[in-house]
């Protein structure tokens, strides 16, 4: 049996866009030019790059939301797309934009996704509560409506939704972007515990270059659709003689990693 949780090999993307007048004007852009790594069964692996690097559509493929146009994607020993319905069954995702019914609570939301699990109700609002309380939600707001509480909360339900059938595999996409200091370092606390069981792989896109040196056995650094270093932190650091992470990644990529949210589309 493979040690790997995921076994990414040479994965390209593809997208095609439409314009002019009559849309008849089409262009073409590669997303993903062969990207080739693997994680192993328990480890964090970050991906570290600037917007449009393709961060987010190789979140997407792995979460089977996208298929790839070239390559070969293994996920908890399943292939996709084959077995798309195993691997989605077994994986969270977290994304930086993550939708919501906002008009129901916290608990609510949480409750109706328990639901496709076929999750019993008591265990799930004991699972529910136990998480969104370690994250740092009082007991008190998980009847308030998705829509009063701040980004960070939200933020930290989806989190939850993501953990609450305890996936062997996380998929976080930039899980801390635009979160206050408090509510990062509860998100940041809650996965090194996550880690120390033990029993779950992450995969952790993110420009927190802290938050990467701190969470990821190892890194990879994306840009302009390829992968262009990997390995951990230090050794990274000292290949290029760099004294930090930022300063490593624009040796190896060519350019600086901007925090901020992107607008429109995230490839």
């Amino acid at each position: 049996m493979s040690s790997d949780a995921l076994l990414v090999q040479n994965v390209k993307k593809l997208f095609r866009k439409r314009s002019g007048l009559l849309r008849r004007k089409v262009s073409e852009e590669w997303a993903l030019k062969g990207v080739s790594f693997h994680v192993k069964t328990g480890e964090t692996y970050g991906l570290l790059g600037p917007n449009g690097s393709g961060k987010s559509t190789l979140i997407r493929i792995l979460s089977t939301l996208l298929l790839p146009d070239e390559g070969h994607v293994t996920v908890l020993g399943f292939s996709l797309p084959q077995h798309e319905r195993e691997v989605r069954e077994r994986i969270g995702r977290v994304s930086v934009d993550a939708a919501f019914y906002k008009k129901l609570s916290a608990m609510e939301n949480l409750l109706y996704n328990s639901y496709l699990y076929s999750f019993d109700r008591r265990t799930a609002m004991e699972r529910a509560t136990e998480i969104l309380v370690k994250l740092g939600i009082r007991p008190d707001r998980l009847n308030d409506p998705l829509e009063e509480m701040s980004r960070g909360m939200q933020q930290k339900v989806s989190i939850a939704r993501a953990l609450l059938v305890n996936p062997p595999l996380l998929l976080l996409d930039e899980p801390t972007t635009g979160l206050d200091p408090k509510s990062k370092r509860d998100v940041q606390e809650f996965l090194e515990e996550l880690q120390r069981s033990g029993k779950t792989t992450i995969l952790l896109t993110t420009h927190d270059m802290g938050e990467a040196e701190r969470l990821c056995d190892r890194l990879g650094m994306l840009t302009h659709g390829r992968l262009v270093a990997e390995g951990q932190a230090h050794d990274l650091m000292r290949e290029v003689g760099a004294t930090n992470l930022e300063d490593a990644f624009v040796s190896f990529a060519g350019e600086r990693l901007v925090n901020e949210e992107s607008e429109g589309v995230t490839l």
